[in-house]
């Protein structure tokens, strides 16, 4: 920090430059690594509206217009989603902090139908608590059990179809094994993995869940968005029948993040969270109807997120949103096909959603693994590319995991000639890799770069 500033023209001027110069331009059409849109430009200006005003949520003399704007977007995605009147839901700062939240309440739930104060008597006094989940579901499931005293001992991985689905009968087994010494505190439906976008089966998940008096929680951060398309809505069906759901509006929605939004069925749910603090929001300001939402969430001082996602919502509409879904899914679409079309490829994943796991075929088999890591650092060190990498299961659960590629296509304005393009990058890139198997110094020396 400087003894005397700079000021503000060359503050701005110097932070400019590092973030334009050095940094990664989502819009660019060759930017497909991660669940991270290019955002709009109606949903940075409101941003920077809600900046200025810097409200916060959590009593209702911090900000009530922002709180009235929240709950418009609440009623506007519960309405989305397919819940009734009863439901209600709260902003947070990411899906991680919406599956911790979600799972805290499923977590007091089963609590209570065991007759635990979890609040007064910890978690200890909960007999062996349970959650399910599928092996690819995010690792905020596990983070948030360890966060909440359950331990990530306590997460069940539920094994996948070959479509990357969680296996209702696979599940079906494992309660019926648990055993009355168990507290099945959730199940974890993932509507949209992030590697494959896959989607499990909700509504035979939902039964299961509710025969075994488990709360059924949906992680739609990813999948949520595509409701805003008539032709790709039908994959969340069963969605409605969810105590809770995750959605993050920074992936398919073209927020800023970040833009997380928790959504249960019940607002009852959030008595868990209930809090009355006599300099915040005293129990007479709360029944004159004088309250904030500081009872929905763990947080205390919030920003309002939910101004850009009112802008987006107001200025577009789901029409408008959902071709920018179409677009992408058909963008994916297409890389899938060139993919599958191309020799020196290998399709391991098509498009569910808008994203497609492949490999590059380097000509000998034992370097595959090492061609794929160096040449997506090769695109990225030379900034002409950035894709995702993960690993993946090529030929079914029975194989051994493989280094794989991904693209990940969430911007509405590239094209398919931009996808062929970007194909043989990746195709030049493997090539060059398999040319030169760089020594061990020079391969630090390019992650020091």
């Amino acid at each position: 920090m400087p003894e005397r500033g700079v000021g503000t023209d060359a503050a701005l001027h110097r932070l400019a430059t590092v973030l334009v110069e050095q940094g990664i331009d989502l819009s660019h059409p060759m930017a497909a690594a991660h669940l991270q849109p290019p955002p709009l430009t109606v949903a940075v200006a409101a941003d920077a509206l809600a900046s200025a005003g810097n409200a916060s949520l959590d009593t209702y003399d911090s900000g009530p217009a922002t709180i009235a704007v929240e709950r418009w977007v609440v009623d506007a995605l519960t309405s989305l989603a397919g819940f009734d009147d009863g439901a209600d839901g709260v902003l947070t700062p990411g899906g991680s902090l919406s599956n911790l939240t979600a799972l805290l309440l499923a977590r007091d739930a089963a609590a209570a139908r065991r007759g635990v104060d979890v609040r007064r008597d910890g978690v200890a006094a909960l007999p062996k608590p349970v959650v399910f989940c599928s092996e690819l579901a995010h690792f905020s499931v596990h983070r948030a059990c360890a966060t909440l005293g359950l331990g990530e001992s306590a997460v069940r991985a539920v094994p996948v179809d070959e479509r990357h689905r969680m296996r209702p009968d696979a599940l079906a087994a494992m309660l019926r094994d648990l055993g009355e010494e168990h507290t099945p505190i959730a199940v974890v439906a993932t509507a949209g993995t992030t590697d494959f976008g896959s989607v499990d089966p909700l509504a035979e998940l939902t039964a299961l869940a509710r025969e075994h008096g488990a709360w059924l929680h949906v992680d739609a951060a990813y999948g949520f968005g595509t409701l805003f398309s008539d032709s790709l809505a039908g994959r969340m069906d069963g969605l409605t029948h969810a105590d809770s759901v995750t959605v993050d509006l920074h992936k398919i929605g073209w927020q800023p993040a970040a833009a997380s939004v928790l959504l249960v069925r019940d607002r009852a749910a959030f008595a868990a969270l209930d809090r009355s603090v006599d300099y915040l929001n005293p129990a007479d300001d709360r029944a004159a109807g004088y309250d904030g939402l500081l009872g929905r969430t763990l947080q205390t001082t919030r920003r309002p997120d939910a101004v850009k996602i009112a802008a987006t919502l107001l200025a577009y509409g789901r029409h408008g949103l959902g071709q920018f879904v179409d677009t992408c899914h058909r963008l994916a679409r297409h890389a899938e096909a060139r993919i599958a079309a191309e020799p020196r490829l290998e399709l391991v994943a098509g498009a569910e959603l808008t994203t497609v796991v492949f490999r590059y075929l380097a000509e000998d088999p034992a370097t595959r693994d090492r061609v794929n890591g160096e040449l997506r650092r090769r695109l990225l060190h030379r900034g002409t590319a950035l894709i995702g990498r993960t690993s993946a299961r090529p030929a079914g659960p029975a194989d051994e995991p493989v280094t794989c590629l991904k693209l990940t296509l969430l911007n509405p304005t590239a094209t398919e000639a931009d996808i062929d393009d970007l194909l043989a990058l990746v195709l030049d890139a493997g090539a060059a890799c398999e040319r030169h198997s760089p020594t061990v110094a020079e391969a630090h020396e390019e992650g020091a770069a």
